[in-house]
């Protein structure tokens, strides 16, 4: 255990009054009754935490001071086959025949992107890939969505010049 100085408390204090963090201000506060001759059985009662959360956030402190009490970031792409640039180098190859006006083939694409990353993988990893990269899905109907069978037959049978 390492004791914090007259200073160092102050500036727990301090940063204890900024902080909006809710999981910050709970870390230097552990710090704080640790300075005021508390024992981590008793923080971790009076926090409401487990005792290795308390000797957790006590050794990030007396390793790497106030900033290591700082929760590590969540979220990102944490199974992720490629980085952003290779994803684009990668679509980069198909990009001059979609730019031509070629149709682009999800199956063709598939089969590319798995032999780059070396195992199979599911359809919709790779129309995620697309949309990350703003790809969109340009390709015309096959038919009407509200078309009339019977008017379109009737217009075959009048003929086109004939009304």
């Amino acid at each position: 255990m390492v004791k914090c100085s007259k200073d160092q408390v102050q500036r727990l204090q301090k940063a204890l009054k900024r902080e909006k963090d809710p999981k910050l201000r709970q870390r230097i506060q552990m710090v704080l009754l640790r300075e005021d001759g508390r024992t981590q059985p008793k923080i971790a009662e009076l926090m409401g935490t487990s005792l290795s959360t308390v000797n957790r956030a006590h050794m990030a402190y007396d390793n790497g001071g106030v900033s290591a009490l700082r929760p590590k970031p969540t979220g990102g792409r944490k199974r992720e086959n490629m980085t952003l640039e290779e994803e684009k180098a990668f679509l980069g190859t198909f990009a001059k025949a979609a730019g031509a006006g070629q149709l682009l083939n999800v199956q063709e694409l598939k089969a590319a992107y798995e032999r780059q990353i070396g195992h199979p993988t599911s359809n919709s990893t790779i129309y995620d890939l697309l949309a990350r990269h703003k790809w969109r899905k340009l390709m015309p109907r096959p038919f009407h969505p509200e078309r009339n069978i019977e008017a379109q037959e009737a217009y075959k049978k009048r003929g086109f010049g004939m009304q």
